[in-house]
């Protein structure tokens, strides 16, 4: 049976460049057998080949060539990113100690001094060559791998995103909260925190990595409604006082929820901290007068104060079960005139500075009347009254 040439691999292919033809003529007897070979004289040419499409493997260079020298040609190629991996043996009369130390400063491989022996410059070759193909085997391993750790890195962050989404969303559809409130909430919290960033008392804390963290953890925030009763959550009047000492857990059954869930994954994860920090204490206030801890200050974790100023932006501009939507210039004043007491008073003036983006988004994501309808039906078949 003859051997099936087309499984071969395909020879290396070799660049000689050396601007004397009687040269190029040797070099390609020599090596011929053993690999391809393409010949250049002149450094012009040689540049050309070797940022071509079909780069060479190895390139043998001469040095002292009319017009560019080939110490020019190896810091050129070196140069280019492109073709900077091709190994290059200066092949040379120049056979002082020194012009050796300065080709292989340039970047070459070897230095190999004319007149040349034969076996030497094919074992050079043959070894320069394996070293070569160790390294492409490992630059593409590495490559093949960055590739697949940011696809697998963006498909978690995929499935995070959804699970967070879902899990807000199912508790959004019990709560007489708007259907759009997750999400206009995500985006206050974010255009407030880059907001804030470059303020002294938050940059430290506020970095992109952080914000980001922000935007994904905010749609958890009143995940413990989930377990409120629905005659409390959806009352369509004012809560009794032991109704609302009841509603005021979901502080707490938020935060147990999605600790139980980290706890289930036997590992801590950084945005699951911060949706804990924000389900447990996003209903303080800065004069410690909220709950469910009555923290004051700069006791309240930033992610929840974040969240305080969003969450009450939002309840204000939205119609819900016990009232009709307020305009957004009297929610502004509202939260302005509750700047040190129910708020952080810098995170206010942040606010107020850049208010029209809250009302760009509350008008981008606004409830339709198809989202109000569902409430009014689940509020029908839990027994309650939407009005």
């Amino acid at each position: 049976m003859t051997d099936d040439l087309t499984s071969l691999p395909p020879r290396p292919t070799i660049l000689v460049v050396d601007d004397t033809p009687e040269n190029l003529m040797l070099m390609q007897s020599l090596l011929r057998d053993h690999y391809k070979v393409k010949g250049a004289n002149n450094g012009e040419r040689a540049l050309k080949i070797a940022m071509g499409e079909a780069p060479p493997d190895l390139i043998l260079l001469d040095i002292m060539m009319p017009g560019m020298d080939g110490y020019e040609v190896c810091r050129q190629i070196k140069a280019d990113p492109h073709a900077q991996h091709i190994p290059i043996i200066f092949l040379t009369a120049k056979a002082q100690a020194e012009d050796e130390a300065f080709g292989l400063s340039l970047g070459a491989v070897d230095y190999i001094t004319k007149p040349i022996s034969p076996p030497i410059v094919l074992a050079r070759v043959r070894s320069q060559l394996a070293l070569k193909a160790s390294s492409d085997f490992l630059r593409d391993k590495n490559e093949y791998l960055e590739v697949e750790v940011v696809k697998r890195t963006r498909e978690v962050s995929a499935i995070q995103d959804v699970t967070i989404l879902a899990m807000a969303s199912l508790a959004e559809t019990r709560d007489s909260d708007t259907g759009n409130h997750i999400r206009r909430t995500q985006h206050y919290v974010r255009s407030l925190a880059r907001k804030l960033s470059s303020h002294p008392k938050f940059k430290d804390y506020l970095t992109l990595a952080t914000i980001a963290m922000l935007y994904k953890s905010a749609p958890l925030h009143d995940i413990g409604k989930v377990g409120i009763p629905d005659r409390i959550l959806l009352k369509p009047g004012k809560l009794t006082p032991e109704e609302f000492e009841i509603m005021k857990t979901h502080t707490t059954l938020g935060r147990d929820a999605i600790a139980h869930a980290e706890k289930e994954l036997g590992t801590e994860v950084a945005f699951l901290t911060m949706a804990k920090e924000i389900a447990y204490s996003h209903q303080e206030k800065w004069d410690g007068s909220g709950y469910p801890q009555g923290l004051a200050g700069d006791a309240i974790p930033i992610s929840a104060r974040l969240m305080a100023i969003a969450d009450v932006y939002d309840a204000l501009i939205s119609r819900r079960v016990y009232k009709a939507a307020m305009p957004h210039a009297q929610a502004v004043e509202i939260i302005a005139m509750s700047k040190g007491r129910h708020f952080d008073p810098d995170m206010v003036d942040a606010f107020v500075d850049i208010q029209d983006h809250f009302n760009a988004i509350a008008s981008t994501y606004q409830d339709s009347n198809q989202d109000l309808q569902q409430k009014a039906d689940y509020a029908q078949i839990a027994g309650l009254p939407f009005e």
